[in-house]
């Protein structure tokens, strides 16, 4: 057993060794009990041990201490003298940030190509609807002319029918005074004729009566005719024709936004299954839209860029459109239809204007009025038919959603139901206004055929900016309207010299070398 001076020099030669060692080792924790430390050892604590302690106590307590000090040097040396951890976590945070900068340039570099499209989207539409704004306003004023002589027309027939009422109002007067005069005269020789007897002067007094019940009878007649003639002679329009322009123009505008919504919802492969429906479905639409359309459709690929079957959208709703208002009544049936349209036909070119602009208003009318059904049944089958024909234009494209199956159908009719009702809804309300509210002139909703050569006096290039406008038309992409009057009179009928027609609105289309410009290759 060493006694307990050699242990003191034992411990203060180990605190020397590790204070040393490592400088951040010291026995401060220890300072509060070791404060009235024994001053011929200034750099070591007071042994907290009793003096009475054994010697395997206080070797016990030496122990202990030296291993917390090896504990604390250990942790400092690993943080202080062992850089490769700290280095490895910032290399792996300096990577991450690296790769979200890359995702970031990426990112902003599609955004800025994206901005640019829009951009150039942007100042084609702002030149369209300035070029709009333009012909609007000649049109406007082309109207207003026609209003100022519409204005002087009505007052001379006005006046007309007044002379005719006065005139015939004459004879009633006539025969009224000449009535009068054979009373007076027939009063003042009583007393000579008296002596003649009763039954002469009371047979002479039934007479006049009776031509005084017929006179007034005649007067009646002639009044009826003037009112009758008042209605079929009256041209007051309920709608202008800028109003009609508009509600054209907004027609577009429905027609444009369900074709670009549907054919960016919708995703195209470059396989084709060749299939039964598929073949009935290029000949469907090559009746509608012309065998160029239809193969172009067929057998390009859409996958990158679906410009041209937005276009055949656009195409298919507008021929769909001008069919449905070029009969004489949408939804009614077809050969009453095609015998109504004759008629009026016949009678527009062989009676006076404000005649068969009220014959036509007369019989629209009450037609639905016959048949309150009719004007929702149109328009369901107009929504319909829309649909039907849109996916027709999807299978044969290459489309894979929609498929070809029930399931996607319904939910592609889910997706643009209400849109494409509205559609429908403002075609239907155009054939009321054109039909029943116009008087002094003919509107008729027209479109461009497929095939048919390129006139920019009756239609419009859509990508006119991009290329010299000529060839032959594609499809229509924008309904127009087109206004007819005709000047023909009672007494004899009216031939093409004397119909004015006038084009307030060109139908706008695509040219079948608009491949060029969509894919230039």
């Amino acid at each position: 057993m060493l006694p307990i001076a050699n242990l003191k020099d034992l411990y203060q030669s180990t605190f020397e060794f590790f204070a040393s060692r490592s400088p951040f080792f010291s026995f401060s924790a220890f300072s509060a009990e070791d404060s009235d430390s024994d001053s011929s050892f200034p750099l070591t604590p007071k042994d907290p041990t009793p003096r009475n302690l054994s010697p395997d106590e206080q070797s016990a307590s030496l122990r202990d201490r030296l291993d917390a000090a090896e504990r604390i040097d250990y942790s400092h040396n690993t943080s202080s003298c062992n850089p490769s951890f700290g280095a490895s976590t910032a290399a792996s945070t300096l990577y991450s940030m690296r790769r979200e900068h890359d995702a970031t340039k990426n990112e902003l570099s599609k955004t800025k190509a994206e901005v640019a499209r829009w951009e150039e989207r942007y100042k084609t539409l702002e030149k369209t609807l300035k070029e709009t704004r333009d012909l609007l306003k000649v049109r406007d004023k082309e109207i207003q002319e026609l209003k100022e002589r519409e204005r002087h027309s009505p007052e001379c027939h006005r006046h007309s029918t007044h002379i005719d009422c006065r005139r015939s109002c004459d004879p009633a007067r006539q025969r009224s005074d000449s009535s009068q005069s054979r009373q007076i005269r027939l009063s003042a020789d009583w007393s000579e004729i008296r002596d003649g007897g009763l039954s002469q002067a009371n047979g002479n007094h039934r007479r006049n009566g009776s031509d005084l019940d017929n006179v007034s009878t005649v007067s009646e007649e002639e009044r009826a005719q003037s009112r009758s003639l008042e209605t079929f002679l009256n041209k007051i329009d309920l709608w202008s024709g800028a109003q009609i322009i508009q509600a054209v123009q907004d027609l577009n505008s429905e027609i444009l936004q369900f074709a670009a919504s549907a054919t960016e919802l919708c995703t195209f492969s470059k396989q084709r299954p060749n299939s039964a429906k598929v073949t009935q479905a290029s000949s469907e639409v090559a009746t509608r839209l012309g065998a160029a359309l239809s193969r172009l459709l067929a057998t390009r690929d859409h996958s990158q860029d679906p410009m041209l079957v937005q276009l055949a959208l656009q195409g298919c709703i507008s021929y769909c459109i001008s069919r449905a208002l070029s009969s004489f009544c949408i939804g009614y049936q077809s050969k009453a239809n095609i015998t109504l349209t004759q008629i009026y036909t016949h009678m527009f070119h062989s009676e006076p204007q404000p005649t068969s602009s009220r014959w036509r208003a007369l019989t629209h009318k009450h037609i639905h009025e016959l048949h309150p059904e009719l004007n929702e049944y149109a328009i369901n089958e107009m929504t319909e038919t829309i649909f039907r024909w849109s996916l027709d234009i999807f299978l044969i494209s290459g489309s894979t959603n929609p498929q070809p199956n029930p399931a996607s159908r319904e939910n592609f009719r889910a997706r643009f139901g209400a849109q494409v009702k509205r559609i429908s809804k403002a075609a239907c309300r155009l054939a009321q206004v054109t039909k029943e509210e116009i008087m002094s002139a003919n509107f008729e909703v027209i479109a461009a055929d497929s095939g048919q050569s390129f006139d920019g006096q009756e239609m419009m290039d859509a990508f006119e900016d991009y290329r010299s406008s000529d060839g032959v038309v594609l499809c229509t992409t924008e309904l127009g309207l087109r206004c007819s009057m005709s000047k023909a009179t009672s007494d004899a009928s009216a031939s093409e010299e004397s119909i004015d027609r006038r084009i307030l609105l060109r139908p706008k289309v695509v040219l079948e070398s608009v491949v060029e410009v969509i894919d230039p290759r």
